[in-house]
């Protein structure tokens, strides 16, 4: 599944509710004098604003999509801008059927798992390379752009991706946490992700699944998912070993994820019994095609 990220200049915006002509000349995309011939025909032939832009060929579908994002305070980014993979679609394709699925699984999850009261929650794959890590940032994403504070922790502490995808840096992270060498402010905000914080792996240890299993880790999630409304776990995949078993269990959750043509299904019946032997509940499942 692919994704996407947020890094629009907020303080060009115009403010949210503003009328859309307004937010549409203050892009650059029309001129005033377009405003009125757009007004003209939206009150003659009973159109939305943006059909009769389009109908007069002043505006795609694009530049209205753009501008009701500004208006309703809903930023992504055009293709082409930012530094991030294109494969964070919930930024640069925010329309796409893509990403109306994150959506859908976003609302799953916040009725079935986070409303009762649950912070976080473990998103694993069955087998390495499934995108579970580029899936679970653009739920991270879709989660955030609902205004919820959000933290993506990266717990694959084998081979981390979240660092690469946010553009993230700083060599601390987790497992640095983890040995008291580092504290919350391992934690980063990626530029331009309102309501979005990203703790990477970090330092690359020896012992990652000892790490990950120990006492300490549960301390360090139960401290930060205090201070945000959503946390999504990243982890290995469950094939690789038990790291995602120890956190999952930890949390108590987990969300599967399974790629079409990749996982066989004595692979998925395997993960399932694994799963409940460690009385892990499966929140849900989702298949991904590619």
């Amino acid at each position: 599944m692919n994704p996407a990220m947020i890094s629009i200049a907020r303080q060009a915006s115009p403010p949210a509710g503003a009328p859309l002509g307004s937010v549409l000349v203050k892009l650059g995309k029309l001129q005033p004098e377009d405003v009125d011939r757009i007004t003209v025909l939206q009150q003659q032939r009973n159109m939305r604003f943006g059909e009769a832009a389009q109908v007069l060929g002043l505006l795609t579908e694009a530049d209205v999509r753009q501008a009701l994002a500004q208006q309703f305070d809903y930023a992504y980014l055009e293709p082409g801008e930012g530094d991030y993979p294109i494969e964070l679609v919930a930024a640069y394709q925010p329309f796409s059927a893509q990403v109306e699925v994150l959506r859908s699984v976003r609302s799953e999850l916040l009725l079935r798992w986070f409303a009762p009261g649950r912070r976080s929650l473990a998103v694993a794959s069955i087998n390495p390379g499934d995108g579970a890590s580029f899936f679970t940032a653009n739920l991270a994403l879709v989660f955030a752009q609902t205004g919820k504070r959000t933290l993506l922790i990266d717990a694959n502490l084998r081979n981390p991706r979240q660092h690469r995808i946010f553009n993230l840096h700083d060599s601390l992270g987790l497992s640095d946490m983890l040995v008291r060498r580092a504290d919350v402010e391992a934690v980063s905000q990626p530029e331009g992700c309102a309501d979005l914080s990203v703790l990477s792996a970090g330092t690359m240890p020896p012992n990652p699944q000892e790490l990950i299993s120990h006492q300490r880790f549960g301390e360090v999630e139960q401290s930060l998912s205090s201070r945000h409304d959503v946390t999504l776990i990243d982890v290995p995949a469950l094939s690789t070993g038990a790291d995602a078993l120890h956190v999952a269990a930890r949390v108590g959750g987990v969300l599967l994820l399974i790629r079409r043509d990749h996982a066989r299904m004595e692979q998925v019946q395997t993960a399932a019994r694994q799963l409940a032997r460690c009385g892990i509940e499966v929140v849900g499942s989702v298949l991904i095609d590619h």
